[in-house]
């Protein structure tokens, strides 16, 4: 089961190592251009930093995935923030560490350490959720198959996106792809084939404190 994780809320985290600030902004992006446009407001946001290390990972399978150092030496900022938001599965993401210097260097391999974990501290105040490719489906029923239903998608852990409660009752549900041919044939014999499956729609979705999160797929 492939799963595409993205950000719903960004957030910020700051570490200060040496008295050096190292303070990371993270958003979820849609576009290359939402991302040029965060980091020039973080640019603006922290006019007089030394460094703002942008790093940014958009479309399926990283198709455009970049980084930039902003003057510190060559592979200490850009790529470890990279690193960090690749090694955490994020899709369509884009982080800022702004660096305002402590008058202390850090060496190479203190600013990797440091740019790391000031993303890594960001990343704790964001809210994140791992996607599942799958289909939306609704399910309608008599109010006698109700029962036997809900029982089923409890046994499958199968989320209900929404509910409809009139001459019949109508589920709308997500089925995880691998699941669905399975679910929808037990759903069939349970019910002596009364249960009607709509026309399924291909999405990702994914549960967020409890609740079904659902985007279109691609």
């Amino acid at each position: 089961m492939e799963e595409y994780r993205i950000l719903l809320r960004g957030g910020t985290g700051e570490i200060t190592e040496k008295k050096s600030r190292f303070i990371a902004d993270i958003t979820p992006v849609s576009s290359e251009e939402e991302a040029q446009q965060f980091i020039a407001g973080i640019r603006k946001k922290y006019w007089d930093a030394r460094h703002h290390c942008p790093a940014y990972l958009v479309g399926e399978d990283h198709a455009v995935s970049r980084c930039s150092d902003d003057g510190e030496p060559s592979g200490t900022a850009g790529r470890p923030i990279l690193d960090v938001l690749t090694g955490a599965g994020l899709h369509n993401v884009c982080a800022v560490v702004t660096r305002y210097f402590g008058g202390t260097l850090l060496g190479t391999g203190g600013l990797v350490r440091a740019y790391s974990a000031a993303v890594q501290e960001g990343l704790k105040n964001c809210e994140a959720v791992s996607l599942i490719s799958g289909e939306r489906i609704s399910l309608t029923m008599d109010y006698g198959d109700l029962g036997k239903i809900q029982y089923l998608l409890r046994e499958e852990k199968i989320a209900t996106e929404s509910s409809d409660f009139g001459e019949k009752v109508s589920l709308t549900v997500l089925l995880p792809a691998e699941q669905a041919e399975s679910v929808l044939k037990k759903a069939m014999d349970l019910t002596g084939g009364r249960v009607r499956a709509g026309e399924p729609a291909t999405v990702r979705f994914g549960i967020s404190a409890g609740k079904p999160v659902v985007f279109p797929a691609g």
